[in-house]
């Protein structure tokens, strides 16, 4: 590589920040640029499109064959979308259906679940996207169960009765209109979203959409949960604006030209379903449906689609990103179409190894002589969830930049980290029905608590922003009383461990020394030699699986500097992550507290050094 790369060229939209230090240690953070008026509801911006560009494609998906294949792009452009969404909108006005009997989606992505969400937004009734693992994955349906009672909706959509038709007739209200995307379900009447959508909209589903405003409740967005069942995030029509004006700003890339995206982010999820479908209408942009993920079974779907659609943004998870750049290096078309007119790359909701970041560069010097940026930042669905953001091209991994215009950050110093909180507009009021999380999430200013801890990247420069240091909570002490500081040494595991590594548990809270538990990547059966009739267990337990993570662990060690910075052990996990148990969101992230209460019988079992296939550093063991 060059030792002066070339990027892209990509405006970066906040540039200086304003810093107050309180004389308690506290530091207060914004950026030097105002945020600039934004829309008083999102539809308000689908409105304008469909008037200015109504043939302009807003959404497609491809067309699902008979035998399960997919087929050519089905596509709605702006006109349209607003046309269904009135109609659908009409239909809705006559079910009794409220803020306190709201619409509850447990499909996926799709453009029927696309339009049912713009109707509620035009009607004013709030939905809910909700995890369709909670209906598909899940056995007991605790989740959903708890989704229904905190909700009490009033209408029950799914894309087809057959696969969610279980889950429905276990969870949801005797009194809720049950909608279809197609089949039926036993025993109990239900309606076709096809012929809701045949509703003649008349002048009172208009007054229905001009009686909404900035403080009308427009969704509710679960939390992953962690060992406590999730909590239901109100959001609000001016903290979506809000936000979708803020990312305007802080990466004027938005303006430039009408974003195309192809995106398989689940939109029951704050990444997928506020930043990328809201990104699309605030800018005029077009929403491909990518129908896969990374995924061994789904990512033949999403190669086939960014070999065929070239976004000009691209969102995704580091998973997603780590699988895309290996298939780069072998993929001309795969590397040429994506890299075409590519202004940004995006990652969120979890740590990016080094290795990835460099095998993506690489692939865009062979392919274009420069490399394409890649952005990053921190936020969460109670910010709607637009935070902070990297404000430059030279980024490393943790970064995470700036804050976005008009929102406050408070640094306060909690047992020996700094605690980074949240004021403005695109901040949840809290959580539906539940007055008590609601009340422990504020400070006395009013300023979110978010348990993320930062530092300065520079504290001589703080124009550069600040980069992750972990969660409050993750964090642990051993029995030494010495700190782990959790964020940054998993980070390093996982970059260590590259590619092989999805991600990563530290265990040894009141301990003597620090363990891992790993979640391996679906590369390690290729680093096996073993074939497909393998077990996972198997594939893990192989001469070179061990050997690779043996080198590992002793190179861990090596760059340690002391108890909190070594892992002294290690174990490879064949059981993959529970969603029931919530081990693992709909996204991929894994719960670290989760793993811990319920795999605790596995750790202690590390611990003691009764556990087969246990790795420690030959330093140690020697």
């Amino acid at each position: 590589m060059s030792n002066t790369p070339l990027y892209r060229t990509l405006k970066f939209g906040v540039t200086r920040v304003n810093t107050r230090q309180a004389a308690d240690g506290v530091a207060y953070v914004e950026a030097a640029q105002p945020l600039a008026p934004y829309a008083e509801r999102m539809m308000d911006r689908l409105v304008l499109w469909a008037r200015v560009t109504p043939d302009r494609t807003w959404m497609a998906q491809r067309v699902r064959n008979p035998d399960g294949s997919r087929g050519d792009w089905r596509r709605i452009s702006y006109a349209q979308a607003l046309h269904s969404a009135r109609s659908l909108a009409q239909a809705l006005l006559g079910l009794g259906l409220s803020a306190q009997r709201p619409v509850v989606i447990l499909s996926e992505n799709d453009l029927e679940h696309a339009q049912l969400a713009l109707a509620c937004l035009y009607a004013g009734i709030p939905h809910c996207p909700v995890s369709p693992a909670y209906s598909t994955v899940s056995q007991d349906h605790a989740k959903l169960r708890h989704v229904m009672d905190t909700l009490t909706p009033g209408l029950v959509f799914a894309s087809d009765g057959c696969r969610f038709g279980k889950a429905i007739l276990a969870t949801a209200p005797e009194d809720a209109h049950i909608v279809l995307g197609q089949g039926a379900l036993q025993n109990k009447a239900s309606l076709r979203l096809a012929d809701m959508l045949g509703t003649l909209p008349t002048a009172a589903v208009d007054h229905a959409y001009h009686a909404t405003g900035p403080d009308t409740i427009v969704k509710f967005m679960f939390t992953s949960g962690s060992t406590r069942l999730p909590k239901a995030v109100v959001v609000t029509q001016r903290m979506w604006c809000a936000n979708q004006q803020q990312m305007r700003q802080s990466m004027p890339v938005l303006a430039d030209e009408p974003p195309v995206l192809v995106d398989w982010l689940p939109w029951s999820h704050t990444f997928g379903g506020n930043h990328n479908f809201g990104l699309a209408i605030y800018n005029g942009g077009t929403l491909f449906i990518d129908d896969g993920k990374p995924t061994p079974a789904g990512i033949g779907e999403t190669i086939r689609n960014l070999r065929e659609i070239a976004p000009t943004l691209y969102f995704n998870v580091p998973t997603g990103f780590e699988v895309i750049a290996d298939l780069m290096k072998t993929d001309e078309v795969l590397r040429r179409n994506l890299l075409s007119r590519v202004k940004m790359f995006f990652f969120a909701a979890a740590a990016l190894a080094q290795p990835v970041w460099d095998s993506l560069f690489e692939s865009a010097e062979r392919e274009l002589g420069e490399r394409i940026v890649m952005n990053t930042g921190l936020g969460m669905t109670e910010a709607s969830p637009f935070s902070l953001a990297v404000n430059g091209p030279d980024v490393r991994a943790g970064d995470v930049g700036v804050p976005t215009p008009g929102l406050e950050l408070k640094l306060v110093p909690v047992d020996g980290k700094t605690e980074v909180r949240y004021r403005g507009p695109n901040i949840t009021p809290g959580y539906w029905r539940n007055p008590e999380a609601t009340r422990a999430a504020f400070d006395d200013e009013g300023f979110f608590c978010s348990g993320d801890a930062v530092e300065w990247i520079d504290a001589a420069d703080v124009h550069r922003g600040l980069k992750f240091d972990g969660r409050i909570a993750e964090d642990f002490k051993l029995s030494t009383g010495t700190f782990v500081s959790v964020g940054p040494l998993r980070a390093r595991v996982i970059a260590a461990g590259a590619p092989y590594v999805q991600d990563v548990v530290l265990t040894g809270i009141n301990g003597k020394e620090v363990g891992a538990l790993i979640f391996p990547a679906a590369a390690c059966r290729s680093l096996s030699g073993l074939g497909t009739h393998a077990s996972a267990k198997e594939v893990l337990e192989s001469g070179p699986v061990q050997a690779h993570f043996q080198h590992v662990l002793d190179q861990l060690a090596g760059q340690a500097t002391g108890s909190a910075t070594r892992i002294a052990r290690a174990h490879l996990l064949h059981v993959p992550p529970s969603i029931d148990r919530g081990e693992i969101t709909d996204k991929g992230s894994v719960n670290q507290r989760a793993v811990l209460k319920h795999r605790a019988s596995l750790v202690e079992a590390m611990h003691r050094g009764v556990l087969p296939f246990t790795l420690q550093p030959q330093e140690i063991t020697a």
